[in-house]
């Protein structure tokens, strides 16, 4: 299913920098009625779509709060995350990494679900190309965009049959804070965002946003693992 970006309501989590920030300012571009801007502090913003909205997807009281304040939705995007380096000495960087980029994820997902049930929405994870091979120097990072990308599986299999659309965005480097330190070359984030937006108005369920990340993505959509997938999509049924 494909979904057009304007007149609709959007909620952007992580709003505040990065590719979160260039999301806002891309829905802005393409016409998008009203944007929620979640983050975990103050924010403003001069158009007047944009409502600022205090989420952290940690806490399931602002997320309750969230959904209280925005009503009707027709974009969830969940693209709030950490990413910090370690070498799997210290569980709690796990845990850490998969209370936001999993579970965090997770909570916001089931939060928003009737709303989007009942818009026949869409939900955009922001993800990795770390979820399909993991990257050592960030490998908490990496383990839990590779269960978010396992978890975005099965929503996109429980949620079909209710038109609710989930898409996984798979992106190569890209110039955010979370990257300092990486000496590789990188997109801005204005061009993940771009990418981001078309992959939604095309209904591609995987999104490879960036000239990197697109490098793959033939053979990923013709690949084994994608059709075990949707293989695996029919016993939802």
């Amino acid at each position: 299913m494909d979904m057009q970006i304007a007149d609709k309501v959007i909620l952007v989590s992580g709003a505040n920098r990065g590719i979160g920030h260039a999301l806002v300012e891309e829905a802005l571009k393409r016409g998008a009625k009203r944007i929620y801007a979640g983050t975990r502090g103050p924010l403003t913003h001069s158009d007047p779509r944009v409502v600022p909205l205090m989420l952290d997807v940690t806490d399931a009281k602002q997320i309750q709060k969230a959904v209280e304040v925005v009503g009707p939705l027709d974009i969830l995007i969940n693209n709030a995350g950490i990413a910090l380096y370690d070498d799997l000495s210290d569980r709690t960087m796990i845990e850490r990494h998969l209370a936001v980029n999993f579970f965090g994820l997770y909570g916001l997902t089931n939060a928003f679900q009737p709303a989007l049930i009942h818009s026949r929405g869409a939900i955009v994870n922001v993800l990795s190309i770390v979820a399909l091979a993991s990257l050592p120097p960030i490998a908490s990072y990496s383990i839990s965009k590779a269960a978010a990308f396992s978890l975005t599986q099965s929503f996109r299999a429980y949620l079909a049959g209710r038109g609710v659309s989930v898409h996984a965005v798979l992106t190569g480097p890209t110039d955010t804070d979370m990257t300092k330190g990486f000496e590789i070359p990188k997109v801005s984030p204005r061009v993940v965002a771009h990418g981001i937006f078309n992959g939604v108005e095309n209904g591609e369920e995987d999104i490879f946003p960036d000239p990197m990340s697109a490098s793959m993505a033939e053979a990923w959509r013709g690949g084994p693992v994608k059709a075990m997938e949707r293989q695996n999509a029919a016993f939802v049924a």
